[in-house]
Formats: C-alpha cells, structure tokens, sequence
C-alpha cells in the first residue's frame, strides 16, 4: 500500500509541476492596473482548465502526503 502511495506522490509531482509550467506566463500582479476602472477578469477556456487542474492535482497532492504521513 504503502509503495502504490509513493509511486502516487512522485507522478502527482510531475503533474502539478508540467501544469504549472504550461499556464500563462504574461500575468502580472500589477494593482494599479486594477483600480483603472477595468472590471474583474475572469478565466476562460484553456486557462481556466489550467487553473481548475492545478487545484485538483494538488489537492490530491495533500491528501495523498497525509495518507503517507499516517501509514
């Protein structure tokens, strides 16, 4: 059990990493931009998958930690 754990962790890892990497780098946490009178910007398509993929993998990702913590 233990072993399907690790091998779980290490292809978690590599997910999360490879879903990182590939979202959009042209964002910026620019503040003054936002108070410009633009309205909120939401996330459409690809990048909301993206970012909806990156909260599931690593979700799984802590779960998958704690179950190897406690065994």
């Amino acid at each position: 059990m233990v072993q399907i754990l690790q091998i779980t962790e290490i292809i978690l890892s590599f997910l999360i990493i490879g879903v990182v990497l590939i979202q959009n780098k042209n964002v910026s946490l620019n503040l003054s931009s936002m108070s410009g009178g633009m309205g909120a910007v939401t996330k459409r398509g690809p990048e909301k998958v993206l970012q909806n993929a990156t909260i599931l993998i690593g979700a799984l990702f802590i779960i998958n930690s704690l179950l190897l913590f406690v065994l």
